[in-house]
């Protein structure tokens, strides 16, 4: 009989919000947790980092219990279940191939403030009024690249 192990979105309060995110309500830091154990334990996957450094965010791993941590999740959404047998290598081999936000964001000397850019090379921000570009964060890493990934992957299984 196939083992299977529980997966979760698992959202954190953020310090602060993005003043450059359009305002649809409070933003979280979004990750994908898998569940190993009856005890709670299990793998955090998620990108880190931030948009101004210049190598972007970069993916992560990292084995925690949920419950164990100083900064208990605002929110545990079960997104549905993986095979055991596929993790975590066929799951770190997905993610670790899904592009990474990159640097999306610098200072401005103009303004004196870090805001987004058009385009990194050459360095070329917005101007007033001109419609700008979504910002690709954490929460869309997650909910628009690593999900769908690992569905079209048979990864994910709902459940």
């Amino acid at each position: 009989m196939a083992q299977f192990y529980e997966v979760y979105i698992a959202r954190y309060p953020l310090a602060m919000q993005d003043p450059d995110v359009p305002d649809t309500g409070t933003r979280y830091h979004t990750t994908i947790f898998v569940q190993t154990s009856p005890d709670g334990s299990g793998s955090l996957h998620q990108v880190t980092g931030d948009i101004t450094a210049p190598d972007g965010m970069t993916y992560l791993v990292q084995d925690k219990r949920v419950q164990d941590q100083i900064q208990l999740p605002h929110s545990l959404e079960k997104l549905g279940v993986t095979l055991a047998a596929t993790y975590p290598e066929q799951w770190e081999e997905v993610l670790g191939s899904v592009p990474t936000p990159p640097q999306q964001k610098a200072f401005n000397v103009l303004t004196m403030r870090t805001e987004p850019f058009k385009t990194k090379d050459p360095l070329t921000f917005y101007e007033p009024g001109e419609e700008r570009g979504p910002l690709v964060k954490c929460t869309e890493w997650t909910m628009d690249r690593a999900i769908p990934a690992l569905r079209k992957a048979g990864l994910l299984l709902d459940g």
